[in-house]
């Protein structure tokens, strides 16, 4: 690299302004790659493949985030080591962590695979495309090394260089998806998006090993690193593990409630439709904490209380503008929009988008909580205030299939988004107190 374009970079990574707006920028990428997913594969499947494969990128959901909140562990670990702080603790970072937690990840997409692969034959999940659900959940799942590539790069003050990478993935990949409505084969385009995806992986992984001058013995020292990781922070990894398997079965587990309790299609595209409002409004969300993370976490660990309140205030200020935003724009285009994505196959009405609306402002509150106490490692903390949302979620659809019978999709919706609101309130409190903590 050479130096004025170093420089440049330089420059662009100690900007929050810049970093936000590339990130807000792969934000967009992202959304309209998740919505050209259902847009293109509800025209080209019947229903009831289309119904198998909302359930298959359900358990995506499920194999990507059973990394146990690794990824946000190791972020908190190399942004201490990176700041200088730590370095002579016994238990402080170590390169060779890398390597196993690639290792781990590497296991984990092999396991979600052969339970897929398991599924599939047995009849467990039926499709008369088995191929195209397998190479779409290995496209899926190799989202897990992009993620750990992405904190890692942003742990050590890459993350406009990541973005960049991203942005460029995400053109490629919706390009190749939108092909497939001019005829391309959607195995042909989901394997190329496979291939895309390695490609720019890798590339980051090598940034993340050329910054941080390591050999490739501390790839392959998986004896030294899991050791490491044993002795030093097996109470985070458990930690994380729950907290993560709470917000996995909390986000998703109503498909999965849905499909026991009714065979409508109308209850699973609504709440399909709310959940890519959320996860849209999530990354809105994330884009803009983690612009200002890198100062966030300099506040926190210097202990500069009234910095780490302005910072706080200004993203929930951030956040909860983005929600009403999109509160608003839902309920002048929420119809149009749900009728054009899911081809006319259900209608939503104006008390579903009201209640949708609720629950998006209660989840940017629960986001900023997250993604920051996160990235100071506070899992236990974020367990425990997951706990109330996990129970909402896993009770809505059986307590409203009680109460409404077949037409209780509106009943669900409600207690749904009750639960976020109280989770919200819960996550309010939090966030007083870590600025109290650092004052």
């Amino acid at each position: 690299m050479s130096k004025p374009l170093g420089r440049a970079l330089g420059r662009m990574e100690g900007s929050a302004r810049v970093l936000a707006l590339i990130k807000l920028a792969n934000v967009g990428l992202t959304l309209i790659w998740g919505f050209a997913v259902t847009y293109v594969f509800v025209r080209a499947l019947p229903l009831g493949e289309f119904q198998a494969f909302l359930l298959l990128v359900a358990f995506g959901n499920f194999t990507i985030s059973a990394e146990f909140g690794l990824t946000s562990i190791i972020y908190a670990r190399l942004r201490r080591h990176w700041l200088g702080l730590g370095k002579e603790d016994v238990g402080g970072f170590r390169l060779e962590e890398m390597g196993v937690l690639f290792l781990f990840l590497a296991l984990l997409i092999l396991g979600g695979l052969a339970i897929l692969v398991i599924a599939l034959a047995a009849g467990a999940l039926q499709t008369g495309m088995p191929l195209l659900f397998l190479l779409f959940f290995l496209s899926a799942c190799l989202n897990l090394p992009a993620l750990l590539a992405k904190r890692a790069l942003a742990a050590v003050d890459g993350n406009f260089l990541w973005e960049a990478l991203d942005c460029l993935r995400r053109v490629i990949t919706i390009a190749l998806l939108l092909l497939i409505l001019r005829g391309l084969d959607a195995r042909v385009s989901v394997a190329l998006q496979l291939v895309v995806s390695i490609a720019v992986i890798g590339y980051a992984i090598a940034l993340v090993h050329r910054r941080l001058r390591m050999d490739v013995e501390h790839w392959l020292s998986f004896r030294v690193g899991g050791g490491h990781v044993r002795a030093h922070y097996l109470r985070d990894i458990g930690a994380s593990a729950a907290f993560t398997l709470s917000d996995i079965v909390a986000y998703n587990a109503p498909y999965f409630t849905i499909a026991l309790a009714s065979q409508d299609a109308r209850p699973m595209l609504i709440f399909d439709f709310f959940f890519k409002m959320s996860r849209a409004l999530s990354m809105l969300v994330r884009a803009t904490v983690e612009a200002a993370l890198p100062r966030i976490t300099r506040a926190y660990h210097a202990k500069e209380g009234a910095r780490l309140r302005q910072l706080m205030l200004r993203a929930l200020g951030m956040a909860l503008f983005f929600a009403t935003g999109a509160s608003a724009a839902l309920l002048l285009f929420g119809g149009w929009i749900f009728e054009r994505l899911f081809a006319g196959r259900a209608a939503i009405g104006r008390i579903d988008l009201l209640l949708i609306d609720g629950a998006l402002i209660a989840l940017a509150v629960i986001c900023v909580s997250v993604y920051v106490q996160a990235a100071l490692g506070r899992f236990g903390h974020l367990l425990k205030r997951s706990l109330p949302f996990l129970a909402g979620s896993l009770l809505s659809v059986p307590i409203a299939r009680i109460v409404a019978g077949e037409a209780f999709d509106l009943p669900f919706l409600s207690l749904y988004t009750l639960t976020l609101v109280v989770a919200a309130c819960l996550h309010s409190v939090s966030l007083r107190r870590l600025m109290r903590a650092a004052a």
